[in-house]
């Protein structure tokens, strides 16, 4: 078969890819923006109440201690999972060359998940919820959950088993990881807190430690690293940097992650043992985090041009430095002696965590979307506007979140340890930082409603009708590094031109 021949081929395979999981890529996308937005709300209506305790006092269903946790949950299963969901089915049946033949099942079971968050959302907010940090849902909703989840994968693990036989991707590597570690982390933690009920309620505290860093560290980094690891290349059309960084970086992270988590328990009556050996693992992570940033940076900085253009991997990148912030949050918030008393039970604590799940993992979510919605949808973004505005809106929003939660967590645990003084001048400590961390999700909210908005009319179909990328630039000499403009659809479903990137 001529060069031609094979190329016309391989674009029509990845045309009915797309074509095949459309719906699904969508839906998850989608609704997972929808919940995003719902979740900074509520994030927002939380941090006003930390410096302004009468602001909807007169709502039981919105007292702090409801609506904090329902904030972190829609974060977490509403729009992390959901992201999380769309990009890997995408990666995997493209990475495997194979089309969806499921997709109606795994719609399906999208509308189940979100019926489930839903649910469990409300029962939150309606004093039901356990009182458990990031399990906070009530305790019928987690086999919901999981059995849903195990719908939505098990096609990917199919569609990975009948691949064509030859190399297997990085991001294969990381999307296999981290289908494999969710359910190990998921069933272990439920069971071992709410339904062996007999152990100490010490112990049920530490293992929900382990369980909120296990979702961090052995489900959303290995989704992000896999998207980054094939956004990079394919939209710079380098190859990656270093093959052996990228393979340190994810056997250091298998290796080293599991043990994390545990350091929130120092002082607890527990293992001596335990919370040193989980501050040091968390520390250690810097060394994934520096592999996998180092690889990804080089690769792209091969081609500047690419970054200052592309929206996805001008998101890509600003997440891959959210990861070497993230990693070296981690190192300096968790030296046993020094840092680490002062931010346990801080808001240094929840600076790390918004680190984690929106200036690293989400910025490349936004960049994964950005670069598979045109080729799913056959539309183009109708505007550079509305995703520059995205970009720096959520940019400086999120440095302020969690820059000033982290530096002000410090400062609220110094007065923690000030304990001749009386509790409220600690908490006093923290007023300046939520009211800047309050207008801070303002502007992140505001950027995030156009985003919605810019998804849901790619998803009907109203984007530009061109196969000319959006790009973040208007003048780019003349050409376009992506080719000529012309009519999507007078390329034709099975072009190369139309699917060449």
């Amino acid at each position: 078969m001529s060069s031609t021949a094979q190329s016309i081929q391989d674009a029509k395979l990845r045309a009915d890819i797309d074509r095949s999981l459309r719906h699904p890529v969508m839906f998850f996308m989608t609704s997972g923006a929808a919940w995003l937005a719902v979740s900074i709300i509520l994030g927002l209506i939380s941090s006003a109440k930390v410096h302004s305790p009468e602001f909807l006092s007169g709502c039981g269903w919105l007292t702090y201690g409801r609506v904090f946790p329902a904030h972190i949950a829609a974060l977490v299963y509403g729009w992390g999972f959901q992201a999380a969901f769309g990009v890997m089915i995408w990666l995997m049946a493209r990475l495997s060359r194979q089309e969806c033949k499921s997709a109606g099942v795994i719609l399906a079971a999208g509308h189940v998940w979100n019926f489930a968050v839903s649910i469990g959302l409300l029962g939150i907010l309606g004093g039901a919820g356990t009182g458990v940090p990031w399990m906070e849902f009530p305790t019928f909703v987690w086999p919901v959950l999981l059995v849903t989840y195990f719908v939505i994968v098990v096609w990917s693990f199919i569609q990975f088993r009948v691949r064509p036989s030859g190399y297997v991707y990085i991001s294969q590597w990381y999307i296999m990881a981290a289908m494999i570690w969710f359910p190990w982390v998921f069933i272990t933690a439920n069971l071992l807190v709410f339904t062996f009920k007999g152990g100490h309620p010490v112990m049920a505290a530490g293992i929900a430690a382990w369980f909120k860093s296990g979702l961090i560290y052995l489900f959303f980094t290995p989704v992000a690293l896999a998207a980054s690891y094939y956004l990079a290349p394919k939209v710079t059309g380098r190859p990656i940097y270093s093959y052996s960084l990228a393979k340190l970086g994810f056997w250091s992270l298998a290796i080293i992650a599991p043990w994390a988590g545990m350091q929130k328990l120092t002082g607890a009556p527990i293992p001596f043992f335990l919370p040193y050996l989980g501050a040091a693992a968390t520390a250690l992570l810097f060394i994934p985090a520096l592999a996998v940033g180092v690889n990804i940076l080089r690769t792209t900085l091969a081609n500047p041009e690419a970054v200052e253009q592309s929206p996805s991997l001008r998101f890509s990148v600003a997440g891959i430095i959210g990861l070497l912030v993230f990693g070296f949050a981690g190192l300096f918030l968790n030296l046993p002696g020094s840092s680490l008393k002062l931010t346990q039970f801080s808001l240094s604590g929840y600076g790390f965590e918004i680190l984690a799940l929106y200036a690293f993992f989400s910025f490349i979510m936004f960049g994964a979307i950005y670069f598979i919605v045109p080729r799913i949808t056959r539309r183009e973004w109708l505007s550079r506007r509305l995703i520059n505005m995205h970009f720096f809106f959520s940019v400086y929003g999120i440095i302020a979140v969690s820059v000033v939660a982290l530096f002000g967590g410090l400062m609220q645990g110094i007065g923690q340890e000030e304990w001749i003084q009386p509790w409220i001048n600690a908490a006093t400590r923290t007023y300046p930082y939520a009211i800047f961390i309050t207008i801070a999700w303002a502007f992140i909210l505001f950027s995030n409603v156009f985003f919605f908005l810019h998804l849901t009319l790619m998803w009907l179909r109203l984007g530009r009708r061109s196969s000319h990328p959006t790009l973040l630039v208007s003048h780019h000499g003349g050409s376009s590094p992506h080719g000529a403009e012309g009519d999507i659809d007078n390329a034709g479903p099975g072009s190369a031109d139309a699917h060449a990137h």
